[in-house]
């Protein structure tokens, strides 16, 4: 396959982007596919081997079979890029415009699994227009103040007393006008992981693994700093709560309306399972978890990134198939 492998782009995980979608290509080439290198500047302008691709509705991209826009954030994971990628009318991996954009964003992510009966931490929206109405006297301390429409922790303050929340929320507002404060989990809870791959219908869903950082929280450093987290397969839980998360995995990616990949992220605590969220284009770096824990079901890097493809082409074959 000819695959057109996007990264950079114009939100704050611009370089995270670069590092994963370097992995993506060398993993692609290792399973001997011809690889495009597209890159998205800060100011949004695309280029491929020194020259501005120039992008026109139905004209396909580069000749690329399937793009796989290796995008985080804003402008890149939220919908956006997918919407572009349709209008090229080019198969891309990943969930389509709507769920991209659902589950970037946090608060509207929490209500649809909330309408699904999925359990999750208390939770609060906090929008900039409205910020007096925030209420956040049932969430309890610390709680966390979170942009709503950011990645990679980006963002993020852990409030320990209440006079700190002003503060927190004014770096939240600083990054995004839609911010969420979340109760914490249960004290001794562990953060659990798995790993969702194929169509909406029918994923399929990876060993759970136990992320353990030394920082107080998983936050940027710990995520993308060398040593900064050990990745533990498989996760130290129940083999019922194992259980449990692999099947609120699969019914949030489903809920959701995802395709292609997503990490799902959970609180575990005993047996009791509290889902976090959905990362529809999960980091591809050194360091990152959603590959790994592939890689510890069976299903080695260059041979994942191809069933990825192949599950993008198959949903657009799908798509293209109904008559709008």
């Amino acid at each position: 396959m000819r695959i057109a492998v996007l990264g950079g782009g114009r939100s704050s995980e611009h370089d995270v982007s670069l590092t994963s979608a370097a992995a993506v290509r060398v993993g692609l080439a290792a399973a001997g596919h011809d690889v495009v290198d597209v890159q998205l500047r800060r100011d949004g302008t695309w280029w491929h081997d020194g020259a501005e691709v120039q992008l026109r509705a139905a004209g396909g991209l580069l000749g690329a079979d399937v793009a796989f826009p290796v995008l985080h954030g804003p402008f890149g994971e939220d919908g956006t890029v997918q919407g572009l990628l349709e209008l090229l009318d080019v198969p891309y991996v990943g969930s389509g415009v709507l769920a991209s954009a659902a589950c970037m964003d946090k608060l509207v992510f929490k209500d649809l699994m909330a309408q699904a009966g999925l359990d999750q931490v208390g939770y609060a929206a906090a929008l900039a227009h409205d910020r007096e109405r925030l209420d956040v006297s049932g969430l309890g301390l610390p709680c966390w103040v979170k942009p709503a429409r950011l990645g990679s922790s980006v963002g993020i303050v852990k409030v320990k007393a209440a006079d700190e929340l002003d503060a927190a929320l004014d770096l939240a507002f600083a990054h995004d006008s839609r911010v969420i404060v979340e109760a914490t989990a249960p004290d001794g809870a562990l953060e659990v992981e798995c790993s969702v791959l194929g169509l909406t219908e029918a994923p399929e869903v990876s060993v759970a693994g136990e992320i353990v950082i030394a920082s107080e929280w998983y936050d940027y450093a710990a995520k993308y700093t060398p040593g900064g987290m050990e990745l533990m397969v498989p996760a130290r839980i129940s083999e019922s709560a194992a259980a449990r998360v692999k099947e609120l995995a699969a019914r949030a990616f489903t809920a959701a309306g995802c395709s292609g990949l997503a990490r799902a992220d959970f609180f575990v605590h005993g047996e009791t399972v509290l889902l976090n969220e959905l990362n529809t284009m999960p980091g591809q770096t050194p360091t990152s978890v959603y590959g790994k824990l592939w890689a510890a079901s069976g299903l080695e890097y260059p041979a994942l990134l191809t069933r990825l493809c192949e599950v993008g082409i198959a949903r657009f074959a799908g798509e293209r198939a109904s008559r709008f």
